[in-house]
């Protein structure tokens, strides 16, 4: 699992009929300390998640499959969860904004 921050809104007007109203967002992974890590992912959202949240993903294929619930399905990643409050080393971030 990663902690990103979703970066943007993908739409796709023709997709696998498994991914159809599915929400696709783009999501940013961050480092421990909140900085960027590494390119952008495009992740199927199962949580309502929107841009600016700090999210958890997966991106391991069954698990994104899982969190999509439509059984197999093209899907290499997925927000299974809106980051409240991240504690590391007992410095604390809140909401989006952290």
């Amino acid at each position: 699992m990663l902690v990103g921050r979703v970066i943007g809104n993908v739409v796709a007007t023709q997709k696998n009929d498994k991914l159809r109203g599915a929400k696709l967002l783009l999501v940013q992974p961050l480092d421990l300390q909140q900085r960027p890590r590494g390119a952008a992912v495009l992740a199927i959202d199962s949580v309502h998640a929107g841009v600016g949240d700090r999210v958890l993903i997966v991106q391991e294929g069954r698990a994104a499959q899982l969190a999509l619930g439509q059984g197999v399905a093209a899907v290499d990643a997925a927000i299974v969860g809106i980051v409240d409050a991240l504690e590391l080393d007992g410095l604390e971030g809140h909401g989006s904004g952290a």
